[in-house]
């Protein structure tokens, strides 16, 4: 019996196993933060060896799923793009409730995952229950449809011109993207659209980034702003 084996299968095979290992898995989540890391750093994160992480991180820019930058002595790495942050998340989504659950070892454990769960950056956008909060706001106040795949109303392109939260359309990246929450198991808002609300909170100080990893906290000014704009209950980004 002949076949014809997909020409896609010997790639996708290459990728699950770049992925398919615990140490380059830790590297890419701690990544999904939208910053770049030096090796050290990573290496700090993942608990292994400099010289350890060096090879797994080459492994990775060849394969497409790491940018790397030097400035001078130092190596950065980072997301190759959006489209990588949307595999990891998208995977991480897919997680086993009960293999994701680990007991917290120490109360410092503790809070950093409650903080994250609370509110993220899932690469460049909001994601926790306070990016679910958002999306959910934009829902009901009809800025945003799910009904069809996701989409910006004109009354959502009206909202984020009144924000004065700019969206620039470049590239092939979509306005509004549905990505999977892997806390929450419903998606939140990305794209365009989603980075664009996100840069804008980080730097008008609604938000602020929290600990080491990529959790953020609403301020009381986003809290005022947030709820003037969306709608949203201060109580639920707390």
């Amino acid at each position: 019996m002949t076949t014809t084996r997909d020409a896609t299968a010997p790639g996708l095979a290459r990728l699950a196993g770049l992925i398919a290992d615990e140490t380059r898995a830790a590297c890419l989540l701690a990544l999904l933060d939208g910053r770049a890391w030096t090796a050290g750093e990573l290496a700090r994160h993942a608990g292994v060896a400099a010289s350890t992480l060096s090879e797994h991180l080459g492994k990775l820019v060849a394969g497409g799923l790491l940018a790397e930058e030097r400035q001078g002595r130092h190596r950065y790495v980072r997301l190759a793009d959006a489209r990588v942050a949307q595999l990891v998340e998208e995977l991480a989504a897919q997680v086993a409730p009960g293999d994701a659950a680990r007991r917290p070892r120490t109360l410092r454990e503790a809070g950093a995952g409650a903080a994250m769960a609370r509110g993220r950056t899932c690469y460049d956008h909001l994601a926790g229950r306070l990016g679910i909060a958002v999306t959910d706001a934009f829902t009901a106040r009809g800025l945003l449809r799910q009904d069809t795949g996701f989409a910006l109303t004109d009354a959502g392109l009206d909202w984020f011109d009144r924000a004065g939260i700019r969206l620039v359309r470049t590239g092939r990246r979509p306005l509004a993207r549905a990505c999977l929450d892997w806390t929450e198991r419903r998606p939140h808002l990305a794209g365009v659209a989603g980075a664009a609300l996100c840069r804008h909170a980080l730097d008008t100080g609604w938000c602020v980034r929290i600990g080491s990893e990529r959790a953020v906290k609403v301020t009381a000014a986003g809290e005022e702003a947030l709820s003037a704009l969306l709608g949203i209950d201060p109580a639920a980004l707390r």
